[in-house]
């Protein structure tokens, strides 16, 4: 149990002290001495988990931008994800096609697109090439929007990619597994019915607070 995001990604940290500024200054074989992690909080959730996690490492901190794609007549269960270059990634245990997903998905990528232009304002795009990038969330249910972030990543050109959440069921658990590099998970619980039972804490992350938290962040690298 978490008491909220803060102490759930102060806990990731913990987990991820290999990729500590200065660390990976020292010559860590896991990743670039000369260039430090990126961390990236999907939106909106998971940015005050990455938030902490990027403060207690001392690395910089940004956003990847996924959403879901809800089914037809049921939008609370989501069929896909799509990132925000339009790329959809499938929910296996759907009965609607790929092709079908991807012809609903034009909703949720045009909230992504705008999630990127009102998170990242006036920041030139994301230079993720050669880099190690942490991808963090608030907790995984069915993994999909975690999925497409990764696979953005991935196609923006990151060497390492890991994804680190509080918590996530164990079925999530081994499906997410083979897309990633290394997957950091502090609370597999057998009984999961939503990722908010796990936190004391929970509630919603309005746009403002993930503003101010990307601003603090870049106040500190300036720093």
């Amino acid at each position: 149990m978490f008491e909220d995001r803060a102490d759930a990604g102060a806990r990731l940290a913990e987990k991820l002290s290999e990729y500590r500024a200065s660390a990976s200054s020292a010559g860590s074989q896991r990743h670039s001495a000369s260039t430090p992690a990126l961390v990236l909080g999907i939106p909106r959730g998971g940015v005050a988990v990455a938030a902490e996690v990027a403060r207690d490492l001392g690395l910089s901190l940004d956003v990847v931008v996924a959403t879901k794609v809800g089914a037809p007549g049921n939008p609370e269960f989501a069929v896909g994800a799509v990132a925000a270059d339009g790329e959809v990634h499938t929910n296996p245990s759907t009965a609607l096609p790929a092709d079908e997903v991807r012809r609903i998905s034009g909703p949720a990528h045009a909230k992504a697109v705008h999630e990127v232009s009102l998170f990242r304002a006036e920041r030139g795009p994301l230079n993720l090439e050669d880099r190690t990038v942490i991808v963090v969330d608030d907790g995984l249910a069915t993994g999909l929007t975690a999925l497409a972030a990764v696979g953005y990543v991935r196609r923006m050109g990151a060497e390492r990619v890991v994804l680190a959440v509080p918590v996530a069921p164990p079925d999530t658990v081994g499906r997410i597994a083979g897309y990633v590099d290394e997957l950091v998970v502090l609370e597999s619980p057998e009984e999961f019915s939503a990722v908010g039972r796990f936190y004391r804490r929970f509630g919603q992350v309005e746009d403002a607070e993930v503003l101010t938290l990307l601003a603090r962040a870049a106040q500190r690298t300036i720093g």
